[in-house]
């Protein structure tokens, strides 16, 4: 049986925008390829590269510590939460800006990574991405909660309604000890079930958000 790897990221460029009014990230030299080429022998050059950049950048998770100053910080987030979990995706396209609880009923969500596949991402780099994004409400993430999910990715802008400064489905998901991954793409090439998702951030103490290479692992 093959496999098919289906790449769920979005890739990070020098002076993109992820989220309206944090900075872009600065990617540069720390040791060029010229330069390096003073410390090795003739013909060997190595090239050491800088990032400076905010937590959300790209597409990123969130870990507990995001929200809650004593929340599971990313180096305390155990890889079964993040890597080789059972997906499903959800296809909300046509429900409007707010998904709420109705979404989710009636599919098998107990253990599992699940992928909101709205289509905001068709927006990505252009400046309607930032305004009248989808998102779920409170009683959706308190459903996904009570349905026992593993793990929440959205392909959009944020999971939360950002007019609402009480951020209520970070704040019940992250309060449950369930990952959040947001600015995701790809998830209409995905199957409805039938899929492994990964989305491991690095390994950082006292960080409660990271960029992550996600992607699904398709059986052939």
């Amino acid at each position: 049986m093959s496999r098919a790897l289906i790449d769920l990221s979005h890739t990070i460029e020098n002076g993109m925008i992820t989220y309206k009014g944090l900075p872009a990230p600065l990617i540069c030299d720390y040791l060029s390829r010229e330069d390096s080429r003073k410390h090795y022998s003739a013909g060997t050059e190595f090239n050491i590269g800088k990032i400076e950049m905010v937590a959300n950048t790209g597409t990123y998770v969130d870990s507990p510590f995001h929200r809650f100053a004593d929340g599971m910080d990313l180096s305390e987030l155990p890889l079964e939460s993040l890597a080789d979990l059972e997906g499903v995706v959800v296809r909300v396209q046509d429900l409007g800006r707010s998904i709420n609880a109705k979404a989710f009923n009636g599919i098998n969500l107990k253990g599992k990574a699940i992928q909101v596949n709205t289509d905001w991402s068709r927006h990505w780099g252009k400046d309607q991405y930032f305004e009248g994004h989808t998102f779920l409400t409170k009683d959706a993430a308190e459903f996904l909660v009570e349905a026992g999910v593993a793990f929440v990715g959205i392909d959009t802008y944020n999971i939360d309604d950002t007019t609402d400064g009480t951020r209520p489905v970070h704040t019940t998901l992250l309060g449950n000890q369930i990952p959040i991954c947001e600015h995701m793409r790809g998830l209409g090439l995905l199957p409805d079930i039938g899929f492994r998702f990964h989305a491991a951030p690095v390994k950082v103490k006292a960080f409660g958000t990271f960029p992550v290479r996600a992607y699904a692992v398709l059986d052939k």
